[in-house]
């Protein structure tokens, strides 16, 4: 049976949560502004599963009408369920709606919630809004590692400069990982104090981060 507009709209309007579930995975078979108009409803739905499923696909369909995008999503930051707020979070971000950093800043501020912190923190470089640069330096504190380590990838997609003394300290982190966040931001960032430090990471004992750090080298 073929998916249609009418077809999904039905299942959205089914009383089972699997039919709603089934239609908001097959709106990714519909043409963009058809798929916009269906997640409307869908991302209002009751079942946190449906709303998650639903906010996850603004992703690429907000483009249709970034405004609407813009509310909805700001909606959604207040869902009762840490998931969906996650994913609006997300979306908001690489939709680069900018005008959602206020909202992002006070939930990161207020929601007692880790994965919530650290899908904003995660979004902050892709957002693009240079106000992002407090809140990440903020994160990059945080006890929590998986927080910290958002920061510092975010911090390189942000392009602030003025970020490369406060990853520096992270070049010698125990964790491998942490180490290899700051390689790549730090390549993404660039200049003289950046080139110092990839050049300590060129002798990594790691050897996937120092030959990074080495091929880095080359185009800083």
């Amino acid at each position: 049976m073929s998916i249609t507009p009418e077809s999904v709209q039905q299942l959205l309007s089914s009383e089972d949560l699997g039919d709603r579930l089934r239609a908001v995975n097959q709106i990714r078979e519909l043409e963009p502004a058809i798929g916009f108009e269906l997640i409307q409803s869908a991302v209002g739905d009751s079942s946190a599963r449906v709303r998650y499923s639903a906010v996850s696909q603004m992703d690429t369909l907000g483009a249709q009408d970034l405004e609407l995008s813009l509310n909805l999503l700001r909606e959604m930051l207040n869902d009762p369920e840490p998931d969906v707020q996650a994913a609006a979070a997300d979306c908001l971000g690489a939709l680069k709606l900018e005008a959602a950093f206020e909202d992002l800043q006070q939930l990161y501020n207020t929601t007692p919630e880790w994965l919530v912190k650290f899908s904003i923190i995660a979004t902050l470089g892709e957002l693009g809004d240079p106000r992002g640069f407090e809140l990440l330096k903020e994160a990059l504190a945080s006890e929590n590692d998986l927080i910290k380590t958002a920061a510092i990838s975010s911090f390189g997609e942000l392009g602030d400069i003025d970020a490369v003394p406060l990853l520096a300290p992270y070049a010698n982190n125990p964790d491998w990982q942490v180490r290899y966040r700051v390689l790549q931001a730090l390549s993404s960032l660039g200049g003289a104090d950046a080139k110092a430090v990839l050049e300590i990471l060129a002798d990594d004992e790691v050897e996937a981060i120092a030959n990074e750090a080495k091929k880095s080298l080359q185009s800083v």
